[in-house]
């Protein structure tokens, strides 16, 4: 199992939700955190509290649907010349549940393939070249269980757009201390799966970030947090391992 203490990681959507968990995981475990929001302010308080843990960590902001403003939040890190070896691409958005699906505007793909799919994507490309230099990097995007829904068709769809290229990607990188999977966290109550889900977002853990801790030289998983709920980091790293096949 990997030991992420004194690594950096980056954690995309760190302010609330599935998030805020995976962030305050990662510093119990000693990682040190590069946290987004679209807003740097709504970061503050998970940033205090993370430093109080003992770890190093920054906030950086950007609007992911604006390419450029991803551009400069990774130009910020650069500068910093913090050497990012994990990314969590958890940030996503879910648009309006549409009744009346025939009718569901273009305009519903369009955002949702921007945050859902494009920006993960062009992060992972930013960062995979350094990871393959040095040897190593987990990069874990993430996935959704969402199915027969049309309801909710752009964002069913920008997610199976990012399944698909993520597999795509990782097999690449197979056999290789390079990793990159998917994590699935479930419907959980945030703001974006709502009030009404059946789980909570604690629940998301440790299934979330099983992919950050993995050390097979596995990619292309898809790692869904109910299978590992109420389990020791431990314990998921060895069902992961063992129980949870590469497409490849």
């Amino acid at each position: 199992m990997v030991d992420v203490k004194g690594k950096w990681a980056l954690i995309t959507g760190a302010s609330r939700g599935i998030g805020y968990q995976a962030t305050k995981f990662m510093a119990s475990k000693g990682c040190n955190l590069v946290l987004h929001s679209r807003k740097a302010e709504h970061c503050q308080a998970v940033l205090e509290e993370v430093l109080s843990m003992g770890v190093d960590a920054y906030v950086v902001e950007a609007e992911l649907s604006d390419f450029d403003a991803i551009d400069k939040m990774l130009q910020v890190i650069e500068d910093k010349g913090t050497q990012i070896d994990i990314v969590l691409n958890n940030a996503g958005v879910q648009i309006e549940y549409r009744d009346e699906y025939l009718k569901t505007p273009m305009s519903d793909y369009d955002i949702s393939f921007r945050i859902n799919t494009m920006a993960p994507m062009k992060i992972c490309y930013h960062f995979l070249p350094k990871m393959v230099e040095r040897g190593f990097g987990r990069i874990v995007n993430t996935s959704s269980g969402i199915n027969l829904d049309p309801q909710q068709a752009g964002y069913s769809a920008s997610k199976a757009a990012l399944d698909k290229v993520t597999r795509d990607l990782g097999s690449k990188y197979e056999g290789t201390d390079v990793m990159i999977n998917l994590a699935d966290p479930g419907w959980c109550r945030t703001d974006l799966g709502g009030n009404q889900a059946p789980n909570s977002p604690e629940s998301a853990i440790p299934g979330v970030v099983v992919g950050a801790f993995v050390d097979d030289k596995k990619s292309g998983r898809w790692f869904g947090a109910g299978d590992f709920y109420g389990m020791t980091i431990e314990e998921a790293v060895a069902k992961a391992e063992k129980d949870i096949v590469s497409p490849y």
